[in-house]
């Protein structure tokens, strides 16, 4: 009996396809189960270490500014999310809530800043101060997985709110 006959068929029994389909397949199993992959590890990563970062919110609408800075008191956890993914939790430092101002133009033409007088604003601006721990790398700042950097578009989610605010300042408290 030949190795190989005139339909391709190895001992008369398989086909040459076939017996390469079937190999394929196990190269494959075996490359996802045994391979060494991506283990959540960011190249370059050193440990976690504590972080400050600043984040600035502007223009945000709400009944009752008082009440929701009320809600922001040292030692709360905020929950944020980063691009759309969730970076866990962060403790709050500090709130300052911000003057609004107005641009007034002048008689002699020039544009001065002043204090909006309107006591119905129900629109606040504030910066929040946050502490966590992350992960400097060379790429920056790694919180929750997800990179962090000066200008980072953040979500502040909780029970009764959900804002948007930017990052404006990152601190490395231990160098």
């Amino acid at each position: 009996m030949p190795i190989l006959d005139r339909q391709g068929r190895l001992f008369g029994k398989f086909s040459l396809l076939d017996i390469g389909a079937v190999l394929v397949m196990l190269f494959v199993v075996v490359g996802i189960f045994l391979s060494p992959g991506n283990t959540g590890r960011i190249n370059g990563q050193d440990k976690a270490q504590a972080v400050e970062a600043d984040v600035i919110v502007r223009g945000l609408n709400v009944l009752n500014p008082e009440s929701l800075m009320q809600q922001f008191s040292p030692g709360n956890k905020l929950s944020f999310v980063i691009r759309n993914q969730p970076a866990g939790q962060v403790d709050i430092k500090s709130v300052r809530q911000l003057d609004r101002n107005l641009a007034v133009p002048q008689a002699d033409g020039t544009v001065k800043a002043m204090k909006d007088p309107r006591p119905d604003s129900y629109s606040i601006d504030m910066i929040i101060t946050v502490t966590g721990n992350g992960q400097k790398t060379k790429e920056g700042l790694v919180l929750g997985n997800t990179k962090m950097k000066i200008g980072t578009p953040v979500e502040i989610d909780q029970l009764n709110y959900n804002f948007n605010g930017t990052v404006i300042d990152i601190r490395y408290l231990n160098k």
